[in-house]
């Protein structure tokens, strides 16, 4: 388990993603996987930087698990202490309307929700603290 604290800020997303990818090639990470996987992380990682903490600035906390059991995971867990936030709760958006009819918002973690194998959010602690796993 690896863990990484970095102010949440989307000037430290390259940091965040760079902590990330070292892992996956070190957990020999398929590259599809990994593309999916960076997309995901940058979506949570940049919400967390635009919305958990605003006006003020905070920590992000970002945990990764390579999981040997079969079948062979990834997780990776975002804790932050800014506002309590389940992004699980939003609606799909209704990606069958026209791009001009839909609303706005929801779009990433409806992604990040289809790529990934399993998402689960707590607020525990006074922590939002959300996890998302993918099968390697």
């Amino acid at each position: 388990m690896k863990e990484l604290i970095i102010e949440a800020d989307v000037k430290s997303l390259d940091e965040v993603l760079a902590f990330i990818d070292e892992e996956l090639e070190r957990a020999d990470c398929p590259p599809k996987t990994q593309i999916q996987i960076d997309i995901a992380v940058e979506e949570l990682y940049v919400n967390i930087a635009h919305y958990a903490y605003t006006p003020d600035v905070g920590n992000a906390k970002i945990i990764l698990d390579v999981r040997e059991n079969e079948p062979r995971s990834v997780a990776i867990t975002f804790i932050d202490s800014g506002v309590p936030y389940n992004p699980l709760m939003k609606p799909d958006p209704d990606v069958t309307l026209p791009i001009d009819e839909r609303k706005i918002g929801g779009l990433g973690i409806y992604m990040v929700k289809k790529s990934m194998d399993n998402i689960t959010y707590e607020y525990r602690d006074g922590q939002n603290i959300l996890t998302i796993e993918k099968n390697l």
